[in-house]
C-alpha cells in the first residue's frame, strides 16, 4: 500500500491524496487548490497522475477544495464511481455546475477587459459539458454502512461534522496477506455549531490522516462571534451602509442565517434584508430542507414546531438567482445584508458586490472564514488600504471586520482528542490541510500528549510506503 499526498500539504486548498492498494489507484477527494491565481491555475490543470489510472474517488465533502476538480479528471478519461454520502452527492451537483457557470462567466469578464487593453482572451479550467460527465458518476452511500471501493479494500463513512454531508472515513485494507486500517479525516467539524450533527470520533487506525487548520490554537467562543456579529452589523447600520459576506455557500451561509434569524426573533437587531445572492447558496438550502437526517436535535425540534424554512431562518431571506436581481442590489443604497459566494472571494458575485462596496466608508466587509494566502479573501482579512479587483486597484475605505469564531473546524483541543483517539494505536500520523505554524504546533501538542505514533507533515509529493515498515 503507498499513499501519495498531492494536495493539501503544506497547504490547506486543493485536497487530493492518492492510495495504491491491490493494483488499483484511489483517490481521497480531488479539489481545486486556491491561491496565486498563475499557480493555481497550473495546478489545477496539470493533474497528479493520468486520469485513466484512478479506478475510483472516495469523496469526504462538497466543498469546492474537496471536489472542485472532479470535472478535470473526468475531462481527462476517468471513468470510475466517485463515493460520497447521500447529502455529499446532492450538493457536489450543485457545487461544479456553479463553480462551471462561475468560471465561464469570468472568464468571458476578464476576456472582455484583456480585448480592451489588447490583450488575449482567457478560458475555463473546465465548462458545464465537463460537469455533467461527473454526475453520473457520484455513487451515494449512507454513513455507518461498509461499502467496497476496490479489491480488498472496504469504506465506511462516519460523519464530520463539517457540512452538510461531510463525512471521515475508514478503509479496511487487505494487502497480500496484512490488513491496514487507514482512517481519512476530511475536514472535522466543531462540536455545538448550529443544525449539523457533532462530529464523531474516528475509530482506531494504523495509519492516521487528519487536517490541522486551526492546529495551533483552540477557537473562540461560538457566542462570542454570535456578539461580534450582532455588533458589526449595528455599526453598519447606524452608518446607513451595506454588510457584505463573502461566504461559503455549503454550511457558513446556512449558519450566518440561522443566527441572524434568532438576532432578529430575540429582538438584537432591525429586519434588515438578508440577500442571499448566489444561486449556489439557494441551491445548497435547498438541499438543507431535503436532508434533515443531519440535523442536531435542537434544529429537529425547531423543525417539529414549524416548516424548514421558519427553524432555519430562510422565511427572512431573498434569494436571488439572476444576474439582474444580483445587479440591482447595487443600486439600492438602504442598509441590508449581502451573503455571497466565494468564501475567499476568489470568484463569483461577491467580487462585484466588493468592487461596488469597498470604496465607501459606511460598508463592512465581513470576513467569517480563513481565507487561504494570495486570495482577495486575505489581502481583506489582513485589512490592505487597497485590493486589485478584475484587474484593477480598488482603494479599500469600507470597515473590515473577522470573526473567526465561526469556523466550521475543529479547533487544537478538539484535534488533539481526535488523534488520541484514531491513532491511539496508530504506525503514522500524518497531518494535512494545515499551513505549518498549524501543523506544527499540532505537532508539539500530540507529543505533549504522549502520542506514541510519528507524526509527519507531508510535503506535496510526498510518497508512504507500507513496504518500508520493518
Amino acid at each position: 500500500m503507498r499513499i501519495e499526498f498531492q494536495g493539501a500539504a503544506h497547504t490547506v486548498t486543493g485536497s487530493m491524496h492518492i492510495l495504491r492498494v491491490n493494483g488499483t489507484t484511489l483517490l481521497m477527494d480531488c479539489g481545486l487548490y486556491q491561491g496565486r491565481r498563475a499557480e493555481a491555475a497550473e495546478r489545477n490543470a496539470r493533474l497528479p497522475l493520468p486520469a485513466r489510472e484512478v479506478g475510483a474517488v472516495v469523496l469526504s465533502h462538497a466543498h469546492l477544495d474537496h471536489c472542485g476538480n472532479l470535472p478535470s479528471l473526468a475531462k481527462q478519461g476517468f471513468t470510475g464511481p466517485i463515493f460520497a454520502t447521500q447529502a455529499t452527492a446532492h450538493v457536489t451537483e450543485l457545487v461544479l455546475r456553479d463553480s462551471a457557470h462561475i468560471q465561464e462567466y469570468d472568464a468571458q469578464f476578464v476576456s472582455k477587459r484583456n480585448a480592451e487593453k489588447g490583450l488575449p482572451p482567457v478560458g475555463p479550467l473546465y465548462t458545464s459539458a465537463d460537469v455533467e460527465a461527473v454526475l453520473p458518476l457520484l455513487t451515494a452511500r449512507a454513513y455507518d454502512q461498509p461499502f467496497q471501493v476496490a479489491p480488498g479494500v472496504m469504506a465506511t463513512f462516519f460523519e464530520a461534522g463539517h457540512i452538510l454531508g461531510s463525512a471521515g472515513m475508514l478503509l479496511e485494507i487487505e494487502e497480500h496477506g496484512r490488513t491496514w486500517r487507514l482512517v481519512f479525516s476530511g475536514d472535522i467539524g466543531r462540536r455545538h455549531l448550529p443544525i449539523l450533527r457533532d462530529p464523531a470520533l474516528p475509530p482506531a487506525a494504523d495509519f492516521l490522516i487528519m487536517e490541522s487548520t486551526y492546529g495551533d490554537r483552540p477557537h473562540r467562543d461560538l457566542f462570542q462571534a454570535y456578539l461580534e456579529l450582532r455588533d458589526a452589523i449595528l455599526r453598519t447600520y447606524r452608518r446607513g451602509g451595506k454588510v457584505v459576506i463573502p461566504s461559503f455557500a455549503i454550511g457558513r451561509t446556512q449558519e450566518i442565517v440561522y443566527d441572524l434569524r434568532n438576532m432578529i426573533v430575540q429582538g438584537e437587531i432591525p429586519k434588515l434584508p438578508i440577500i442571499v445572492d448566489s444561486p449556489l447558496a439557494t441551491g445548497v438550502s435547498e438541499v438543507y430542507r431535503a436532508h434533515p437526517e443531519c440535523y442536531d436535535e435542537e434544529a429537529k425540534q425547531l423543525l417539529a414546531r414549524g416548516d424548514a424554512d421558519d427553524a432555519l431562518g430562510f422565511n427572512l431571506v431573498t434569494f436571488t438567482r439572476s444576474v439582474e436581481e444580483s445587479k440591482a442590489l447595487n443600486e439600492r443604497h438602504d442598509p441590508m445584508i449581502i451573503l455571497s459566494a466565494s468564501g475567499m472571494a476568489e470568484g463569483g458575485r461577491v467580487v462585484h458586490h466588493l468592487r461596488n462596496t469597498i470604496g465607501d466608508t459606511r460598508n463592512t466587509v465581513l470576513i467569517v472564514s480563513w481565507q487561504a494566502p494570495y486570495t482577495l479573501g486575505r489581502r481583506l482579512a489582513e485589512k490592505s488600504d487597497s485590493v486589485r479587483i478584475f484587474g484593477e486597484e480598488h482603494v479599500r475605505r469600507a470597515e473590515v471586520v473577522t470573526i473567526g469564531g465561526f469556523s466550521a473546524h475543529a479547533g487544537q483541543n478538539f484535534l488533539r482528542e481526535y488523534a488520541r483517539q484514531g491513532g491511539i494505536s496508530a504506525r503514522s500520523v500524518f497531518l494535512v490541510h494545515g499551513e505549518e505554524r498549524s501543523a506544527a504546533a499540532l505537532m508539539e501538542a500530540l507529543t505533549a500528549d504522549g502520542l506514541k505514533a510519528p507524526v509527519t507533515y507531508p510535503d506535496r509529493g510526498t510518497v508512504f510506503d507500507t513496504a518500508d515498515l520493518v
